[in-house]
């Protein structure tokens, strides 16, 4: 059986701590290989090369980082095939879907590419006689990477070609449950050049995971998961004196007004609630049904999500595939099966959903709830699996009202044809990132990535100018060069004035 070891200091680094743990393919429900797990020493160890790393690519030029980077993007865009099938073969979703995922991770990458850009400085000459005042980015050092297991390429990538680019050296701990594929980036960034221990990539579970948050030489960490986890790698990190940019989970509304077109309303919601098993952080998981737009929208919603076609990543004919485990599956199938009870109609039930031939899979149907209250745990919790709720709502202002009151500020969006409706959401609304007529506002790479309230924990977006900022720290020299005929100033112990 197939064994994924850590990667430290540029090499593969069989585990030494006696623990691993399984990864399952979801589709078979069979476990095709092990991966190891760290122990608070291995960590230690990876800690240690990028600590060692960073002594020369702290200072390393622009032109060795871009000229690096770009050689990952070619070679990463040339094995874009391999690494969408680790993904399928691990996480369960479709080739097709893992392919989009890598090409938005390679969005980043070019972000990166560019690095030269972003740290350009900032100077004012002549603030004061022959005074000039200098603002510059400089990079932290050893930063850390812990991310989760719906998008084993994407987020990774939202967080190491950045951090490296500026400067640092990283310490990636991805999901347990599907850790082929940050190997594999590994491995194509050490071919494009990347000097040894400036990544390094360690598997495990909490031991890892709190080591990390704990070390003296870790000055950052990013994580993107659950909000109960969220919250403890935020408060544990800056307990320990450490910048943290930590992304919660989600409940995403689409707020659909009776003006909007309902086919492509209907089309969307199918799309982006679906799409991936609903394993996605920007998955719309509930709809705003305005006035008269519930009925027929529901309808659609309906005929359309009974043509979706499920099976494995593999057949090139499904759309959506598995759930990461056999565990996941049944919770989710519980939020179905208590719905009603709760108070819900249920339009669509996919529990006993299975798929010839694939019987030991995870697999689960599309589901849909309507007419949904608001204290039931189908609406109140981020259920993360393929079950869409429907509320109703009678005007705009009660509509937004249910978006607003949710813990959750991740993403949301607005279907309408009133483009002053529209204005008025994007002000009005709390989340993050806001889509009109766009049901996935992810934004790209240019820009920055993150929620509001239990969705984000930290100052920090990812990627865009926020990740730049939050992968260096400022500094302001002021420099003073006198002419030689100047007399000397003398004391003066006045507070100084720009004169």
């Amino acid at each position: 059986m197939k064994t994924v070891h850590h990667w430290i200091g540029g090499k593969s680094v069989e585990g030494t701590s006696g623990h691993s743990g399984p990864v399952t393919d979801p589709a078979t429900g069979a476990v095709t290989t092990r991966v190891d797990f760290a122990s608070a020493d291995e960590v230690d160890t990876a800690v240690a090369a990028a600590r060692s790393a960073y002594a020369t690519w702290g200072t390393s030029s622009l032109a060795q980082r871009t000229s690096v980077m770009f050689r990952f993007r070619a070679l990463l865009d040339e094995h874009r095939e391999e690494i969408a099938a680790l993904i399928t073969a691990e996480h369960g979703k479709v080739h097709s879907d893992a392919l989009g995922e890598v090409a938005r991770g390679l969005e980043i990458v070019d972000l990166a590419c560019g690095i030269t850009t972003q740290l350009k400085g900032e100077l004012s000459t002549e603030v004061s006689s022959r005074v000039d005042v200098a603002s510059i980015r400089q990079s932290l050092g050893v930063v850390a990477g812990i991310t989760p297991f719906n998008f084993p390429a994407m987020v990774p990538m939202w967080m190491f070609p950045l951090a490296i680019a500026c400067g640092n050296t990283f310490v990636l701990k991805p999901s347990e449950k599907d850790p082929s594929a940050s190997v594999r980036l590994a491995e194509l960034f050490a071919e494009a050049g990347l000097p040894d221990g400036v990544l390094n990539v360690v598997h495990g579970d909490k031991v890892a995971v709190d080591r990390l948050l704990e070390h003296p030489d870790v000055a950052a960490v990013s994580f993107v998961g659950s909000t109960p986890i969220a919250r403890h790698i935020h408060r544990t990190a800056t307990g320990h004196g450490k910048r943290v940019q930590a992304l919660g989970g989600a409940k995403n509304h689409m707020l659909v007004l009776p003006d909007a077109d309902l086919d492509a309303a209907a089309d969307a919601a199918v799309s982006a609630a679906y799409g991936s098993a609903g394993e996605r952080c920007m998955a719309i998981s509930a709809v705003v049904a305005v006035g008269a737009s519930g009925d027929a929208l529901v309808a659609k919603i309906k005929e359309r999500a009974e043509r979706i076609t499920i099976g494995p990543g593999t057949d090139p004919a499904s759309e959506m595939g598995p759930l990461i485990t056999k565990a996941h599956r049944d919770k989710v199938a519980s939020y179905v099966s208590g719905a009603a009870a709760q108070g819900s109609e249920v339009v669509l039930d996919g529990t006993g959903f299975t798929v010839e031939g694939y019987e030991d899979g995870h697999w689960i149907g599309l589901s849909l709830l309507d007419k949904v209250p608001t204290d039931s745990d189908a609406y109140r919790d981020e259920i993360f699996g393929p079950v869409l709720v429907v509320l109703r709502a009678e005007t705009y202002e009660e509509g937004l009202a249910i978006v607003n009151a949710s813990p959750y500020g991740n993403g949301t969006a607005i279907f309408t044809r009133d483009g002053g409706a529209a204005r008025r959401f994007q002000l009005e609304v709390e989340a993050g990132m806001v889509g009109v007529n766009v049901p996935i506002p992810v934004p790209v790479g240019y820009h920055s990535f993150g929620g509001w309230k239990d969705s984000l924990f930290g100052d920090h977006h990812v990627y865009g100018n926020d990740g730049v900022h939050f992968y260096t720290r400022g500094k302001v020299v002021t420099t003073r060069w006198p002419d030689p005929a100047d007399a000397p100033a003398g004391v003066d112990l006045g507070f100084p004035s720009n004169r």
